[in-house]
């Protein structure tokens, strides 16, 4: 058994978490707003109204803001896989890196070269090149996002490897099997159509609080219906890519999915949990309100009748539906280690024949192999109360969404948007409740899966870099006061540049 240092564990995925939340305040608004300035600047393109010429600088200029401040977390957390998770970096850094490497060279190359030309194209380039830039950079920046989710998916359901045990490292065997898992695409079409909601919103919220202050009239009603579309086909989509995410997890990631629901003992037409409260029962009275039965089943499965598992069967084991208890994936996953450390003192003492039947032991049992560093079986459960409350507020909040883009489209479409101070009131604070739905859904996705850091074959507590905690600690306190000044610095920008709102000259303060 390997020791480790819980203490250091939990600082580095402390300092991991900490990175990556204020990374994603800034990542879907910059996803988001790349299109939505991109149709703007096109309608600019093409009717050369004046108007849509100040819609298009005045929400490029909100775009430049949010970009810059989001590089600079971005940096800090691609680093820290170097620094705080050398091991994690080390066992899988051949597949890990490749996308990340990517989306470097290819993805953020081209959206930080025809940012420039957005930015500063204006009466320098040709009105189509410049029009062209605007889209370069929105599919830029959705390229780069795919290639992160592909590294992130990766973790989630590791395909298209092999472990050498020469070198103990997993090397990629078939790129495209990582690239276009099921996993990563839709993982990838459900995390940018969530932040098209992002986007949509912050227009919403801008524009009224604009028409709440008798600002810029005509700006505010056209930027609501450009969003107010957008985000409705976007967080239409969001629900049926949501969909598939949680039937691909429920192939790849039982435990997952069981948290998800608070499933304790996995049922055959299994009810799915909507509003309600759970328990402290660990087993399937632990929820009180309302289920839809049989729901959790077809939307697995596809099925009606398919058999879901529960915390308890990958716990304790289901030999009706043969799943291995988590004691015997423990047993298999020590035996896998301990071979690998006998096939490589079998090669150093040239010992082939024994090396070829360690070799084949740990072949045998390698699929557990990430079980062997545990001692508990409970070990593998994920926090529930936190996945399942996420879960459902999350996915509570994008159906609401799906009712106020629809709401704020009928209400632009019959010209009564500026009457309605209720429904204006409620879109100001929307972009508040997008950021917390946002941010859920990656606690779902992250605390949902632990204690792995590769789901099955690495586990978060043998993952760290051999640092000393104090350092850790350290570097997360500069951390948390160098993000909160970013975003403070961010916040302070925006609403300033919004309180000056957009050029007047082209009509657009009626």
């Amino acid at each position: 058994m390997v020791d480790f240092d819980v203490a250091l564990v939990d600082w580095s995925r402390a300092q991991f978490a900490l990175t990556a939340i204020y990374h994603w305040i800034f990542v879907p608004l910059t996803l988001g707003l790349s299109f939505i300035v991109a149709f703007m600047h096109t309608m600019y393109y093409k009717t050369g109204d004046e108007e849509w010429k100040n819609m298009t600088k005045f929400w490029m200029k909100l775009f430049g803001i949010n970009f810059a401040i989001g590089v600079a977390t971005g940096i800090i957390l691609e680093f820290e896989f170097g620094t705080n998770w050398s091991n994690y970096s080390w066992f899988v850094g051949d597949i890990f890196g490749a996308p990340l490497a990517i989306e470097g060279i290819l993805a953020f190359f081209l959206e930080s070269t025809f940012i420039a030309v957005m930015f500063f194209g204006w009466e320098r380039v040709s009105k189509k090149f410049h029009m062209l830039s605007s889209w370069f950079v929105a599919f830029g920046s959705n390229l780069s996002a795919f290639w992160i989710l592909v590294a992130n998916a990766w973790m989630q359901n590791p395909v298209g490897m092999q472990f050498n045990p020469d070198t103990v490292r997993n090397e990629m065997a078939n790129f495209f099997d990582v690239a276009l898992s099921p996993t990563a695409v839709f993982k990838f079409l459900h995390t940018v159509s969530q932040a098209y909601i992002i986007g949509s919103l912050f227009v919403i919220a801008v524009s009224a609080w604009f028409i709440l202050r008798n600002r810029h009239i005509l700006f505010a009603r056209k930027s609501i219906l450009i969003a107010s579309v957008f985000g409705l086909l976007s967080s239409i989509f969001v629900a049926f890519t949501g969909d598939s995410s949680a039937s691909d997890v429920a192939q790849t990631q039982p435990m997952k999915l069981a948290a998800m629901e608070a499933l304790y003992d996995g049922e055959v037409n299994a009810d799915m949990y909507t509003i309600g409260v759970l328990n402290k029962a660990e087993d399937n009275d632990n929820f009180t309100g309302i289920r839809i039965p049989g729901m959790l089943s077809i939307l697995a499965f596809r099925d009606a009748n398919a058999f879901v598992p529960g915390v308890n069967d990958l716990v304790n084991g289901n030999e009706e539906q043969n799943i291995l208890s988590a004691e015997a994936r423990i047993e298999k996953g020590k035996i896998a280690i301990k071979a690998l450390a006998d096939y490589k003192e079998a090669k150093k003492q040239n010992k082939n024949k024994l090396a070829a039947e360690k070799l084949l032991e740990f072949e045998a049992n390698y699929e557990h192999f990430g079980y062997g560093y545990f001692n508990n079986k409970r070990e593998i459960v994920p926090n529930v109360p936190l996945t399942f409350y996420s879960f459902h507020i999350m996915v509570g909040l994008g159906l609401l969404f799906i009712l106020l883009f629809a709401w704020l489209l009928y209400a632009s479409l019959k010209q009564k948007i500026i009457q309605n101070k209720f429904l204006l009131h409620i879109s100001v604070w929307s972009i508040l409740f997008g950021y917390i739905a946002s941010e859920l859904g990656w606690v779902v996705a992250e605390a949902g899966r632990q204690p792995w850091t590769i789901q099955d074959i690495l586990p978060v507590s043998v993952s760290t870099s051999h640092l000393n905690v104090g350092s850790v600690q350290t570097t997360f306190f500069i951390f948390l006061g160098l993000f909160t000044i970013l975003l403070i610095a961010e916040i302070k920008i925006m609403v300033t540049q919004i309180k000056i709102g957009p050029d007047e000259k082209g009509g657009s303060h009626v």
